[in-house]
């Protein structure tokens, strides 16, 4: 049907335009006082709080096989180097200044929007004399402005308190080199539905951020009642014990959280690739009490991202997900499906920090335990036998799987061991127990074919 007044369909159209222009003048302008406000948040109150004393965290450092595990953690496939370009986006008051010290033939940047934290952090740089670190204060947003191209981008506990976390991850994403890798952590949404009922009491009462305010805020958390979502976190996090901690967790003027479909979500839509999680047992059927239940042969059927979603549903209380992922390419060959064909005997297990072999209160017939500290879930522990106990103590980081049984000399019928020993290493890689130098087996593989 003809509109009869085309000059008033024609002021309509315009009028539509003018709104669109308006409503995202008035969205950027929002998200101009959003990030205006994070900026004055850590300049008033810097966060993690400052410090002053590394020599301990450089110690840490100091055993080669940390560094390597560390390394392989990201590129398992790739020989070990050290000298890399680093950046650390979001990087607050400590946190380039560490990765420069442990990593000293790296070449490290850090970024951050508060000017409090990069004075902390020029600090550390003058009092460790790191050469290899440089700093500027700069949103992650405009990342790009350094013109720079890196291997590795470490954005951790950042990229949920940005006014657009897609655009801040885009803007990261196009710094990396194409097998460059990111270590990304952001908040979690279950595991922290206590945490946004106290943001939202705060904000109805009007709790603002002054040490007396923080002060009273503090006591009054002494009368959460024990079943609060909140309660556990209060003797668990660390965080809440000191005043920067608690207003960065309760009165922080922009905060998200992301469920792992919406964590896949965001990566994917910014062009990026799932490589696996820094700690991967927590999201896996296969470990702890999912696999001692009736639906783990209906977990197992899913795919790998649904399994993580569903995990992570029976679970409840994961309060961050910390991920490795990718530009593109294959950096990460043989993260998934590691143990297909042969080539697995010719991995170097290295075994990650805080990992620990118990050996009192075992369950019956164990020879051991094997946990790693930085679980959350007393579940994911693996009991190990007489024969895997041998096998784990010889892991050194620089022998092979197949050098590891030559050395232990396990004797039996050889399919069987080798299917055994197939489980067990697979089991130590989902229980985070190691990583795999698979450099020299990825060679082959090029060179054979």
């Amino acid at each position: 049907m003809n509109n009869p007044n085309p000059k008033n369909s024609q002021d309509n159209f315009r009028g539509s335009d003018n709104n669109g222009t308006k409503r995202q003048h008035v969205d950027d302008t929002k998200m101009t006082h959003i990030a205006d406000e994070v900026q004055a948040f850590y300049d008033r109150r810097p966060y993690p709080p400052p410090v002053k004393d590394l020599n301990g965290y450089g110690r840490s450092w100091q055993d080669p096989n940390r560094c390597r595990a560390d390394y392989h953690l990201f590129w398992p496939a790739k020989p070990y180097q050290d000298q890399q370009k680093i950046l650390v986006a979001g990087c607050g008051t400590a946190q380039a200044a560490r990765h420069a010290l442990r990593r000293p033939a790296a070449r490290v940047t850090g970024i951050d929007v508060s000017a409090t934290s990069i004075r902390h952090t020029e600090a550390l740089k003058r009092q460790y004399h790191l050469n290899n670190l440089e700093l500027h204060q700069l949103p992650i947003e405009r990342s790009q402005e350094l013109e720079q191209k890196y291997d590795q981008v470490i954005c951790t506990g950042v990229l949920h308190h940005l006014p657009d976390p897609d655009a801040g991850l885009r803007a990261l994403g196009s710094l990396l080199r194409p097998d460059g890798a990111m270590h990304l952590m952001v908040y979690a949404t279950y595991g922290r539905s206590g945490i946004y009922m106290l943001q939202e009491y705060c904000r109805r009462l009007g709790i603002g951020r002054s040490d007396r305010e923080i002060v009273d805020l503090a006591n009054t958390l002494m009368a959460l009642p024990p079943g609060h979502p909140m309660a556990h976190l209060l003797g668990e996090v660390p965080d809440f014990r000191t005043k920067a901690g608690l207003a960065d967790a309760l009165l922080h003027p922009q905060d998200r959280a992301y469920t792992v479909p919406q964590l896949f979500d965001l990566i994917e839509g910014s062009g990026l690739r799932f490589g696996r999680w820094v700690r991967q047992a927590p999201y896996l059927p296969q470990c702890g009490a999912p696999a001692r239940t009736p639906h783990s042969p209906l977990l197992k059927r899913l795919s790998p991202a649904e399994q993580y979603a569903a995990v992570e549903l029976l679970r409840g209380t994961m309060i961050r997900h910390s991920a490795v992922i990718y530009r593109g390419g294959r950096p990460g060959d043989g993260q998934l499906n590691r143990f297909g064909g042969e080539r697995w005997q010719k991995y170097v297990p290295i075994r990650l920090p805080r990992t620990l072999c118990i050996e009192e209160n075992l369950p019956a017939g164990a020879a051991a335990v094997l946990l790693n500290q930085s679980h959350a879930y007393p579940d994911l522990f693996l009991p190990i036998d007489k024969k895997e106990r041998r096998i784990f103590e010889a892991i050194d980081g620089y022998r092979s799987i197949a050098q590891l049984l030559d050395c232990v000399a396990i004797r039996g019928e050889p399919s069987r061991i080798e299917e055994r020993a197939r489980t067990f290493f697979e089991q130590l890689w989902c229980y985070d127990q190691v990583v795999f130098d698979a450099s020299q087996a990825v060679s082959d593989d090029r060179t054979a074919g």
